[in-house]
């Protein structure tokens, strides 16, 4: 839940990044803690949106040398930045993370009630549970080798750990993009009943405590996070051929071109 003062500033900052850049913000969402559900009381606000130029800006010789991205300094704990829509758009054909994330975000602060919703039902297919997979490995054996693997640690690192392999659990299993909420992703642990308690008991800590405190490491976590990565590691992941078809994409983009 975002405070009705901070979700106001929000707006206000959406607003007067149209104006300064001459653009329409067709979709703005909250990203990283709070919307995965694990935030801490000074978490930040990560503040993410897809825009769109009027239809001149595109139509120029250099439009590939243009800065395709709008970003601004962390002020008072909001972090606010936004994608260019075809710089969006190509790197959902890419089954980029961000933005395959940022379209299921439940917080959501600005929908024009296109972008989004014909975003999402090109999902099923482009998107490669493959890339997803070889992607969330990649973090979780990144967060847990570099913070992990000491006697006193960072508590917040250990969601960072399991929130890729939970969600690469749910990729191997479902084939279709994981949904960003813990609480969602913890359903791939119902086997896994003393594991789901102590990160129950670290999640009610996590979302009291200040977020760069540290605290002994868990040896249970440390255990079944070490057993999934080397499991993963030795698997050879598949996927079904696609027709992959980008002419969609191309006539969402269009869609928006406006005078």
């Amino acid at each position: 839940m975002i405070p009705n003062d901070i979700h106001n500033e929000i707006l206000k900052r959406i607003k007067a990044a149209e104006k300064e850049h001459n653009v329409k913000v067709l979709f703005a969402i909250e990203s990283g803690s709070r919307a995965w559900g694990f935030a801490s009381p000074n978490s930040d606000y990560d503040v993410r949106f897809i825009y769109v130029h009027p239809r001149d800006w595109y139509l120029t010789i250099d439009v590939e040398d243009k800065r395709d991205v709008i970003e601004y300094p962390i002020v008072d704990e909001i972090d606010i930045n936004g994608w260019d829509i075809r710089k969006a758009l190509k790197l959902l054909w890419k089954s980029n993370p961000g933005i395959v994330e940022w379209l299921q975000s439940p917080i959501v602060y600005v929908d024009d009630g296109i972008f989004a919703s014909a975003a999402r039902s090109l999902l099923p297919t482009i998107y490669s549970p493959k890339k997803g997979i070889y992607h969330y490995l990649s973090m979780a054996k990144t967060n847990y080798r570099g913070h992990l693997k000491e006697d006193i640690v960072p508590i917040k690192k250990y969601f960072y750990v399991l929130r890729p392999l939970l969600s690469i659990m749910w990729l191997e299993q479902n084939q279709k993009p994981a949904p960003i909420e813990f609480h969602k992703l913890r359903e791939m642990l119902t086997d896994h009943a003393e594991v789901n308690h102590e990160i129950e008991l670290l999640l009610e800590r996590k979302k009291r405590s200040q977020e760069k405190e540290i605290a002994p490491a868990i040896p249970l976590l440390n255990k079944f996070i070490e057993e999934i990565l080397a499991h993963y590691e030795e698997v050879q992941f598949t996927e079904p051929d696609k027709s992959r078809d980008i002419s969609p994409l191309n006539q969402l983009f269009q869609q928006f071109l406006i005078v």
